[in-house]
């Protein structure tokens, strides 16, 4: 059995786990950043690194004592090497690094999107053992930095299938919610809004390659937005109520449909019959309960 200390700090949040046999999570805090950026509408890489900074220790710290779990107790130490902020990552890699010496510990670099990808696989004491995706399978990462697909063999032995071409998912939502001045992170407060809204008040045509490959694009999508809402009252004013939530609702249609023809034309091709869901824009119910119906 190995029990592993793992260090987060790719973006703006600093996370800490105490993760036994590569899959029972006993602790994982996280000291989020989401009031320091929140006034810019978006990360801010200075401020995110120096965050982190004052962070570490005590998350780090609080990982140990939640878990109850002494130094003699881990087996090894994880880190997120990148993708990420470059100072936000340095910051993570120079903690594990003087762990590591400290205690002696072997020191494991791990890929951010690795990660994403097998967190699928976690649970927490007394939850039972997820049984987990057949291999191979397909999984679509999404998030605020990255949309992409991939084909899954078996653990560590991952191909990419397609990228985003300009921004990712996760940044459209956050792009799309400053347009219209409803705060950061834009995800949740877009998905909120967009309930009472009608997906189909407005036309938005997805991206369409000439290659016919299954890349994905947003930047598009965001500026056929910026478009309604300077057309909206003639440019004099922003849309309220029962329009802001149309448009709303009809650019998150637009995006997950994205995600989901993309995600399933990839399982088809590769013959494939499970896929996974992974990152932070997984958690918009409109994304994984329409993903649900086309993957059955």
């Amino acid at each position: 059995m190995t029990t592993v200390l793992a260090i987060e700090t790719s973006c703006d949040e600093t996370a800490a786990a105490i993760v036994k046999d590569g899959h029972l999570v006993l602790s994982d805090p996280v000291a989020t950043q989401i009031e320091v950026h929140r006034k810019y509408g978006g990360v801010v890489p200075e401020l995110a690194s120096r965050n982190h900074v004052v962070d570490v220790v005590p998350v780090v710290r609080e990982a140990l004592d939640t878990a109850s779990r002494k130094w003699s107790e881990i087996d090894a130490i994880a880190v997120t090497q990148g993708p990420g902020l470059v100072g936000a990552l340095l910051v993570g890699i120079q903690m594990a690094k003087a762990l590591s010496y400290a205690h002696d510990k072997p020191l494991i670099p791990v890929h951010h999107l690795a990660g994403h990808l097998h967190a699928v696989f976690l649970h927490r004491p007394g939850e039972p053992k997820p049984p987990g995706p057949g291999w191979p399978h397909v999984a679509l990462a999404v998030s605020g930095g990255h949309t992409a697909l991939y084909r899954v063999d078996a653990p560590g032995q991952v191909t990419t299938l397609a990228n985003t071409r300009d921004d990712a998912a996760g940044e459209a939502f956050d792009k799309v919610s400053r347009m219209l001045g409803l705060g950061y992170p834009g995800g949740p407060v877009v998905e909120r809004l967009a309930r009472d809204g009608n997906p189909h008040a407005y036309r938005f045509t997805p991206p369409r390659f000439k290659d016919g490959g299954l890349d994905f694009s947003f930047s598009g999508l965001k500026t056929a937005v910026l478009t309604a809402i300077h057309r909206f009252g003639q440019g004099k004013r922003l849309p309220e109520g029962e329009d802001r939530a149309d448009l709303l609702a009809s650019f998150q249609a637009a995006a997950v449909d994205q995600l989901v023809q993309r995600t399933i034309a990839a399982v088809r091709r590769e013959g494939v019959a499970d896929v996974v869901l992974a990152g932070g824009v997984a958690c918009n119910g409109v994304l994984r309960e329409t993903m649900g119906e086309h993957a059955a």
